[in-house]
């Protein structure tokens, strides 16, 4: 907060940068600052600030989006999330002050948020609408074709090795450490090389993995590695020990349940936007009409092509260690949740 106002002291251009989040925010609120709720309301209010009510909504729609937050813990985060409103409120009524709530530049940032809410608002509604619900069957098979994620789910201690790299260093390089089973081994090696490496230990279940590699690593035994390969290098899981951990069907159901269904939904959302564009009238306008048709389809193009972080990948034959090409977007993204 201290933070904020001091903002206000600053030069124009960033006043209007340290202050926009706290505008934006406070005028998609609901109710802020409204002044004009019946006494009989009472209630529902949290707060006032200055005559400005806080309610009760508000601090639910924060908490609402917070998540993992266990029952117990419901008060306190609300208690928390009401001082944080109460800040906002003396933030944005120094912008109003100030009357930065009319400054071109907030009023673009504002639209252009309202039309991003608006935007997702409906494709959300419409995907949750044009969408069913997995069946008992679908949520079965789909168990059934994860055997490393559910039924032979194992507990991994790994050694991370981030290595940048040219392509041809790499290679080089990769087969030299299919023989080594140690970290030190494995420093020593990519030191010998003459490359720089950063390390990382982590002890993780297959659902806390990048979805791609749950499969090959599964077949990954104690002291081999998994490489996962891209253009500026690779990145080196050295299995220092695994634990069975199986997951029963009903255990993983609900979980399963909720990834079924938010997948369904994704696809169903970029078919729209597809059919959508295909149904409008759209016209690319001075440089933007320069191979606008083209650009347009290897836009498209990639995004179908582009590696999911769901899709399974093919493995290399692990016995020694195994090798496969990842982009840092699928390397970053798991499954959580199923436990």
């Amino acid at each position: 907060m201290q933070h904020r106002l001091h903002a206000l002291a600053q030069p124009r251009a960033l006043r209007l940068l340290a202050l926009l989040p706290v505008v934006v925010a406070a005028t998609l609120a609901a109710g802020c600052g409204d002044k004009s709720k019946p006494e009989g309301k009472a209630s529902q209010a949290a707060a006032r600030v200055d005559g400005s009510e806080i309610t009760v909504h508000q601090i639910n729609q924060v908490l609402e989006r917070q998540q993992g937050l266990r029952p117990e813990q419901a008060d306190a985060a609300g208690r928390q999330v009401l001082e944080g409103l109460i800040d906002q409120q003396l933030a944005v009524a120094k912008a109003e002050e100030q009357k930065l709530d009319r400054d071109p530049q907030v009023l673009a940032i504002l639209e252009a948020t309202r039309r991003n809410i608006l935007a997702r608002t409906y494709i959300e509604k419409a995907s949750v609408a044009g969408t069913t619900a997995p069946t008992g069957d679908e949520i079965r098979k789909y168990f059934d074709s994860k055997p490393a994620l559910f039924s032979q789910r194992k507990v991994y201690a790994l050694q991370e090795f981030t290595v940048p790299s040219s392509p041809e260093q790499s290679k080089t390089l990769i087969e030299k450490l299919k023989t080594v089973r140690t970290p030190s081994e494995y420093a020593q090696t990519i030191q010998a090389a003459g490359l720089k490496f950063t390390t990382n230990q982590v002890t993780q279940g297959a659902e806390g993995l990048p979805m791609p590699i749950i499969e090959p690593l599964s077949k990954v035994g104690n002291g081999e590695s998994l490489f996962l390969t891209a253009k500026d290098g690779f990145k080196a899981l050295l299995v220092i020990a695994s634990k069975d951990q199986p997951v029963t069907f009903e255990q993983a159901k609900p979980a399963i349940e909720q990834f079924l269904t938010v997948e369904r939904r994704r696809e169903f959302a970029q078919k729209a936007v597809k059919d959508m564009r295909t149904a409008a009238k759209i016209e690319y306008i001075g440089k933007f009409a320069e191979k606008a048709a083209s650009g347009a389809a290897s836009a498209a193009d990639a995004g179908a092509s582009a590696v999911s972080p769901l899709a399974p990948i093919a493995p290399s034959a692990p016995s020694e260690g195994a090798s496969t090409a990842l982009d840092a977007n699928t390397l970053s993204k798991g499954l959580n949740g199923l436990k």
